[in-house]
């Protein structure tokens, strides 16, 4: 696998270390976040992606099959290991619970790295109910990565009518960071079938095999609990 450490590329500009950022509840972590992560990270010629292992989601309020923090953040370490992946519970250190807070914070406490933010055509379709989504939009530049299924939604939704205007050529993703934000290229890899929700419908009781670990997150080395 290729990356921004493995060659010279616009992801190395001012020595700055590139980031990709892929939030989400990892409820639990699966193959697909694995596989379309590195493909992000090749894609865009990354040094590393973080994935945010989100304390709460707020279009998720209410779930009942949410397992508690420390075990899903278990569960995405462990899907990560041997990877350029960091799974990182930042989000309950920084105090945030919407993205717009989240990626303005992690900005100002990074100066030396360059983010730009990864989400499923999926999450694109409902975008617009995002708090501030414009306001995430002008702060780093985003990749969506088509997923089987919302091609024809991606195209027509709300948000993407106001975000049209900003897509860059696939073909140019690498020179992401010389992008003005808003910018936002969409990628398009082979898809992988699998689901945080068929993997809880197959093994409802899926978090036992993270009970009682020991964490320490990786990006705040805070110990989880």
């Amino acid at each position: 696998m290729g990356g921004a450490r493995h060659g010279t590329g616009p992801a190395l500009s001012r020595g700055r270390t590139t980031t990709g950022l892929l939030g989400g509840s990892f409820n639990p972590a699966h193959r697909a976040h694995r596989k379309v992560t590195l493909a992000a990270i090749e894609a865009l010629g990354l040094d590393e992606a973080w994935w945010l292992v989100s304390p709460g989601n707020p279009l998720k309020d209410g779930a009942t099959d949410m397992a508690p923090l420390a075990t899903r953040l278990a569960s995405a370490q462990a899907m990560a290991r041997r990877a350029p992946i960091r799974a990182t519970a930042i989000e309950r250190q920084l105090g945030t619970r919407y993205t717009a807070e989240t990626l303005e914070k992690l900005v100002r406490r990074y100066p030396d790295r360059r983010f730009i933010w990864l989400m499923g055509s999926d999450n694109l379709v409902q975008f617009h109910r995002w708090r501030d989504w414009r306001r995430i939009a002008r702060t780093v530049p985003i990749a969506v990565i088509a997923r089987p299924g919302y091609d024809a939604a991606t195209h027509a939704t709300r948000a993407m009518g106001w975000l049209r205007r900003f897509v860059r050529p696939a073909g140019q993703a690498r020179n992401w960071t010389t992008w003005r934000p808003p910018a936002l290229v969409l990628l398009r890899f082979r898809p992988d079938p699998g689901s945080a929700t068929r993997l809880r419908a197959a093994n409802p009781r899926w978090f036992h095999a993270f009970h009682n670990h020991a964490l320490r997150d990786p990006v705040t080395r805070r110990r989880i609990v």
